[in-house]
């Protein structure tokens, strides 16, 4: 069985780091030279940099801020926000990510998706997904999510599974679900989200949105059925370390790089 991957994730505003609650009241969380150059030391398996206002204020990510986090960092490190061509993905991966997430772009030109995989290959092409369930009272077989773009503000009529598959399809190497409704709350990342669709996909899912405690990351490993768990708060502010969290987990079974 595969390792499965504890990945810290900076959400970047303005050259900062920030944390806020379902996409919206941010708070400064630090530097993100500094934040990527502890987490390398602390033994995170990846690093995400999402340079969070990019697509919806209509500009180029921060590629100066992306080459210091990268200067940093020797573990694969995944960066988006603002991607909309082939070329801003060479850009990206020239100046030093290994993977770059695409989100709003891929919905509304999904065939960026193909040319990336084909270009560069799935291996590097993430897609992530800001989902928000329709009916968050509805039970389990009821439930849907749908696609919200440009930050997680702007609501689609999308499903989200049914873009999940697509993008798959279209050569996608790994997913990264982003919770609307967990997002920030620290009460625990959708599991069924995650367990959905990793049931249907081949493709590795990196859970997001939620983590608050170990326990919650080991829900989605293991109930959830995640590949990987991404967290900011608690590790932003200190609040549990990674040697920690691992040591926890492989405590109770789950198989993990120490």
């Amino acid at each position: 069985m595969l390792a499965k991957r504890i990945i810290p994730c900076l959400d970047v505003a303005g050259g900062r780091v920030v944390k806020g609650v379902k996409f919206v009241d941010h708070v400064d969380a630090g530097d993100p030279v500094a934040q990527a150059a502890y987490y390398d030391e602390q033994g995170a398996d990846e690093l995400v940099f999402y340079d969070i206002t990019a697509s919806r204020e209509h500009r180029d990510i921060m590629l100066d801020i992306v080459r210091q986090v990268a200067e940093q960092v020797f573990i694969p490190f995944t960066v988006g926000g603002g991607i909309r061509t082939v070329e801003d993905i060479r850009q990206i991966l020239q100046a030093g990510a290994d993977k770059v997430s695409i989100n709003t772009a891929a919905i509304l030109n999904p065939d960026l998706v193909n040319e990336g995989a084909e270009r560069f290959g799935s291996q590097c092409i993430v897609v992530a997904i800001d989902a928000k369930r329709v009916d968050a009272e509805a039970p389990p077989e009821e439930l849907r999510w749908v696609l919200h773009t440009h930050g997680g503000l702007t609501p689609t009529d999308r499903d989200a599974l049914a873009w999940l598959r697509e993008a798959e399809q279209r050569g996608a190497g790994e997913f990264v679900l982003n919770s609307i409704d967990a997002d920030g709350t620290k009460m625990g990342y959708d599991l069924e989200l995650n367990r959905r669709v990793a049931e249907k996909s081949s493709v590795p899912i990196v859970a997001s949105g939620g983590a608050g405690t170990v326990e919650h990351m080991y829900q989605v490993l293991t109930e959830g059925q995640a590949d990987a768990a991404l967290a900011a708060s608690i590790f932003h502010f200190r609040e549990t370390g990674i040697p920690q969290v691992k040591a926890a987990l492989a405590a109770r079974g789950v198989p993990i790089r120490l």
